[in-house]
């Protein structure tokens, strides 16, 4: 399980918004490594892994975007049934509260970026 940042951007939803985040990212050459992106009541919620979270800030915060940042870890597992229960069901017995949680799939593996109640007990109880 490896600790990264995740950034959170809290807006209104409209036309355009993930274009103009994703270009000023591309304009810095920072990469989005993995992307969740909702809406309710009109407003949208996109929290994202990059490959650099300051440059990233820095881009977003000179197109007139708010960013916050968060710890998160992002979870290596198998790409099969039952893969994600495993460590989602360890994280229940400890009674570890999750927060958000998004994945990604590539051939046999997938990664599940995930946000917590507790950071540190979660390190201990998954690895």
């Amino acid at each position: 399980m490896a600790k990264t940042t995740q950034l959170v951007l809290t807006l209104q939803s409209k036309p355009g918004v993930l274009a103009s985040i994703s270009r000023a990212l591309a304009d810095a050459r920072v990469n989005i490594v993995a992307l969740s992106a909702a809406e309710s009541a009109g407003r949208g919620k996109i929290r994202m892994v990059v490959s650099d979270p300051g440059g990233a800030k820095r881009a977003l915060k000179k197109v007139k975007y708010r960013v916050s940042e968060e710890p998160a870890f992002a979870v290596r597992v198998g790409n099969k049934p039952g893969a994600l229960a495993r460590v989602v069901e360890k994280l229940a017995r400890g009674r570890i509260n999750i927060r958000s949680a998004y994945a990604t799939t590539a051939g046999r593996r997938a990664t599940v970026v995930i946000t917590v109640s507790n950071a540190a007990k979660a390190r201990r109880l998954i690895g």
